[in-house]
C-alpha cells in the first residue's frame, strides 16, 4: 500500500534528473544558441559577399577563395591555445572577448581595398573565432551528462541551420542595399553582420552562467546530483592514456577523429560556400537566391529536432556518421545530372545539406574518452585540424570551377571527396571499436 503513496528512490532521482537538465538547458542554451547564430552568420557572409566582391574589386574566383580559406589557417593555429585559455579564464570572459574581436574584424572587412588586406583580415578573423565552437562543445561537457550532449550539439547545429535560413535572405537583402550612403552591397553585408557580434558582448558578460558549482539557478539537491553524475561519468569514461595535454594532442584516436570530422567540414563548408553560386546560376535574383537558400536549412532543423529528441537515435556511428556521407555523394551527383532542371537539382542539393549536417550531433559522442583538462585540448585539436577541410574546400572548389569553366564541376568534385570520406569513416569506426573493446572488457571484469 505504501508503494502507492510514497515515490521510490529511483523515481525521486529520475525527477531530480529531469528537472535539473530542463532547468540547465533553459538557463544555458538560449544564449549559447544566440552566439552561435551570430557566429554562423559571420561565416556564411563570405559566400554571399563573393557574388559582388569579386567583380567589384577585380579579383579571380581562386584569389578570392584563397582569402576566404585563410580563415581556417588562423582557426587551426589558435583553436587549441584558445580553448586552453577558455578553460582557465572561464567561458564568460573568453566568449565576450571573442565576440568583440570578430565583430570589429568583420566590420573592417567592409573597407577592404586590396588582396593583402583581405587575406590579413580573414586570417585574423580565424584567430578570433578559433576557440568558439570547440569552446561550446567543451563547455557542454562541463554541464551535461553524456547522453544529453547530442541534444545540446543538436541545438547548436540547429542554430547554425537557423542562421543559414535567416542569414540567406539577410545577406541577400544587404547585397541589395548597393549604393546606399555610398557603400556597395558587400560592404553593408560586413558592416551589419559585424555589429551583430558586438551587440551580444554585454548579454554574455552579465547573464552567462559559470560552472555548476557556481550556479545560482539550481537547488542544492539539483547541484549535488549534477556534479555527482558528471564526476561519475568522468571516472568511468576517462581514458588515462590521454590524461595530459601532450597525450591528448598526439593520441591516434584524436587524429583519426580529426580526419573524419575534416571530411564532414569539407562537405559542410563546400556546400555552404558554393550553394549560393549554384542557385544564382539558375537565373534568380539576389533576393530570390537568399530566400531559396532558406529551404534546405529549414529542412535540416526539422530533421535534427526529430533525430536528437531520442538519444537512442544517435548511438550508431555507421548509420549516423558514415552513411550520410555516402548519401551526400549520391545527392551531389544527382544535382549535377538534373542540372538543366533547376527544381530537381535543387531538391538533390537539399539532400546534400540534410546528409552532411545531420552527422554533427552524433559525431562528438565518438570522443567521449576525452575528459577533464585534456578534453579542452583534445576537442579543440579535433575541431581545428578538421577545419582544414573547410580551408581545402574553399580553396579547391573555386579552383575546380576556374579550371573546368563549369558551375557543376565543383559538385562532382565534392561528391568524390564525400565518397572517399565515407569509406575512410567506415574503416576508422571499425578501428576505434576494436581499440575500445579491450578496455570495455576490463571494465566489465573489474
Amino acid at each position: 500500500m505504501s508503494s502507492l503513496t510514497h515515490p521510490s528512490a529511483s523515481d525521486s532521482v529520475d525527477e531530480i534528473e529531469k528537472s535539473t537538465i530542463r532547468k540547465t538547458i533553459m538557463m544555458l542554451v538560449p544564449l549559447m544558441l544566440a552566439m552561435y547564430v551570430v557566429a554562423y552568420i559571420d561565416r556564411q557572409n563570405i559566400s554571399f559577399a563573393k557574388l559582388q566582391m569579386v567583380s567589384s574589386l577585380g579579383w579571380s574566383e581562386s584569389a578570392f577563395g584563397l582569402g576566404a580559406s585563410l580563415f581556417f589557417i588562423g582557426y587551426l593555429l589558435f583553436s587549441v591555445p584558445g580553448n586552453l585559455i577558455l578553460s582557465k579564464v572561464g567561458a564568460k570572459r573568453w566568449f565576450a572577448l571573442s565576440l568583440c574581436a570578430w565583430g570589429i574584424i568583420t566590420i573592417a572587412l567592409a573597407f577592404t581595398q586590396s588582396l593583402t588586406m583581405f587575406y590579413s583580415l580573414r586570417f585574423i578573423l580565424g584567430l578570433a573565432e578559433a576557440s568558439f565552437y570547440p569552446g561550446l562543445i567543451f563547455y557542454s561537457t562541463q554541464w551535461f551528462p553524456t547522453k544529453y550532449r547530442p541534444r545540446i550539439v543538436g541545438f547548436l547545429v540547429t542554430a547554425s541551420m537557423f542562421a543559414n535560413m535567416i542569414g540567406a535572405p539577410l545577406n541577400g537583402s544587404l547585397l541589395s542595399m548597393h549604393g546606399i550612403m555610398g557603400y556597395e552591397g558587400w560592404q553593408w553585408l560586413f558592416l551589419v553582420t559585424g555589429l551583430l557580434a558586438l551587440v551580444l558582448v554585454l548579454p554574455v558578460l552579465f547573464f552567462f552562467p559559470g560552472t555548476p558549482e557556481q550556479s545560482n539557478f539550481l537547488s542544492a539537491e539539483q547541484k549535488k546530483w549534477l556534479i555527482g553524475r558528471l564526476e561519475a561519468e568522468r571516472r568511468e569514461q576517462a581514458d588515462k592514456s590521454v590524461d595530459t595535454l601532450f597525450k591528448s594532442l598526439t593520441d591516434k584516436r584524436v587524429l583519426a577523429l580529426a580526419l573524419v570530422y575534416g571530411f564532414i567540414c569539407f562537405g559542410a563548408y563546400g556546400i555552404s560556400y558554393w550553394m549560393p553560386t549554384i542557385v544564382k546560376s539558375f537565373g534568380v535574383s539576389d533576393m530570390a537566391n537568399g530566400f531559396l537558400n532558406m529551404i534546405p536549412w529549414a529542412l535540416v532543423m526539422l530533421l535534427l529536432r526529430w533525430l536528437t529528441k531520442n538519444p537512442d537515435r544517435t548511438n550508431n556511428p555507421f548509420i549516423n556518421v558514415a552513411m550520410p556521407m555516402f548519401t551526400a555523394a549520391l545527392c551531389l551527383v544527382g544535382s549535377v545530372y538534373f542540372f538543366s532542371q533547376p527544381a530537381i537539382s535543387f531538391a538533390f542539393i537539399c539532400g546534400v545539406v540534410l546528409s552532411v549536417f545531420a552527422i554533427q550531433p552524433c559525431f562528438w559522442n565518438m570522443a567521449k574518452f576525452l575528459s577533464g583538462a585534456s578534453a579542452a585540448a583534445g576537442l579543440a585539436a579535433i575541431n581545428s585540424l578538421a577545419n582544414l577541410g573547410g580551408f581545402f574546400a574553399q580553396n579547391t572548389i573555386p579552383l575546380v570551377r576556374d579550371q573546368m569553366q563549369s558551375a557543376s564541376a565543383p559538385m562532382i568534385y565534392l561528391a568524390i571527396v564525400m565518397l572517399v570520406g565515407g569509406l575512410c569513416t567506415v574503416m576508422i569506426i571499425k578501428w576505434l571499436q576494436r581499440k575500445d573493446a579491450p578496455s570495455s572488457a576490463t571494465t566489465v571484469t573489474n
